[in-house]
């Protein structure tokens, strides 16, 4: 058994493709990244205002989505934890979020009945 740190449940989890990194996502507002090998957590990413609810990694690895009940999605940088985009158009809660095959591409699915397809999700934009 994993102990990931969280102080609250954990919502959703997933591999990168390689299987070697794992991506937990927790009602703790928080989401983070662990080494398979070594169950050693490498990322943190502290931002969203309420619960995330899905988590999921781009093609190379290098970058995460997490989409949360604060009605966004936010793109990570794994290496150095921090937000690269804040993706904001949803009017309720985000349920679920994933990478298109490239990378450059994003889909998000919400309670307000909507899909949303976030486009050059790839650029090296960083929030301060």
């Amino acid at each position: 058994m994993w102990k990931l740190g969280h102080t609250d449940e954990v919502l959703d989890i997933s591999f990168d493709h390689r299987g070697r990194q794992l991506l937990s996502a927790s009602a703790d507002t928080t989401a983070r990244v662990f080494d398979v090998a070594t169950c050693k957590c490498l990322s943190t990413f502290v931002g969203h205002e309420r619960e995330i609810s899905k988590g999921t990694f781009n093609p190379s690895g290098a970058r995460v989505a997490t989409a949360s009940s604060d009605s966004t999605v936010r793109i990570w940088d794994v290496a150095s934890s921090t937000l690269i985009q804040a993706l904001e158009g949803h009017s309720d809660e985000v349920f679920s979020c994933q990478f298109n095959y490239a990378g450059d591409m994003l889909i998000s699915g919400s309670k307000d009945n909507t899909c949303r397809l976030w486009r050059d999700v790839n650029s090296e934009r960083i929030i301060p």
